[in-house]
């Protein structure tokens, strides 16, 4: 699909994203259906809500959330028992036992983030996405620089944590991120900061009225940032209700 496509009755007939905080107005199933039926840039919609579902699946097998709770757009739990849930570009490949030794030293979690982005990388050279691009480089130099300053912290070598780092934008600056994030007075505040970095960045890469794919995979990982918190905060809220029963 051509990025210079145009998709005006798409993003003509897509409902506005309020600020983060807010009720999304669509489900990102529903976000999904629209792009497809449009015959919008399906390969690089699917792949920003994927990182989404991929949070809220290692949260279920955290046991951090319940099944019944999750919300999923791309992911299928409705799997047989010997199939995988997860797509097979996100499993692990045949290695070598050294390959094997050096993998074990790293979080299962991270390696799937690994494969995870390298993909999307594919996906945006292939489909010619300069926002899916930027999306990565921004996402993986902030999670890095993150894991860079937790490892600081605790007195350990950084380079054990990073996450696909050939992929980080090396030209933006993410101290002032980091440091209003470790400032933050307690957990829920500090990933609003990173959140509202996300959405600010995505209003700066937005190709407003371009009527372009840009627009629609802008919209995606906007939506993505308002199903989080709206997750977030009903969470919070129903903390906070059996507290006072």
């Amino acid at each position: 699909m051509s990025k210079l496509h145009r998709y005006d009755y798409l993003l003509s007939v897509l409902p506005t994203l309020e600020p983060i905080g807010s009720i999304p107005p669509l489900s990102k199933q529903s976000f999904l259906e629209q792009v497809i039926y449009s015959n919008g840039p399906v390969s690089t919609v699917e792949v920003l809500l994927l990182s989404d579902d991929l949070i809220q699946y290692q949260a279920l097998l955290a046991e951090e959330i319940e099944q019944a709770r999750i919300d999923l757009a791309v992911l299928s739990l409705d799997k047989a028992e010997d199939e995988s849930v997860l797509p097979d570009y996100l499993l692990p490949k045949e290695t070598t036992e050294e390959q094997q030794q050096e993998q074990s030293m790293r979080m299962s979690v991270d390696a799937i983030w690994e494969r995870y982005f390298h993909h999307a990388a594919s996906v945006a050279k292939r489909t010619q996405s300069g926002f899916l691009k930027a999306w990565i480089g921004f996402e993986v130099g902030l999670r890095n620089a993150l894991a860079t300053t937790r490892a600081q912290m605790l007195d350990l070598e950084p380079e054990a944590y990073l996450v696909a780092p050939e992929l980080a934008d090396k030209k933006t600056d993410y101290q002032h991120i980091v440091s209003e994030w470790s400032g933050a007075s307690n957990p829920l505040t500090a990933l609003g900061v990173l959140d509202e970095a996300r959405w600010d960045w995505c209003e700066q890469h937005g190709g407003w009225y371009s009527f372009h794919a840009c627009e629609i995979e802008v919209y995606a990982a906007k939506l993505m940032l308002l199903h989080r918190w709206r997750r977030i905060l009903t969470e919070k809220q129903q903390s906070n209700e059996a507290g006072l029963t």
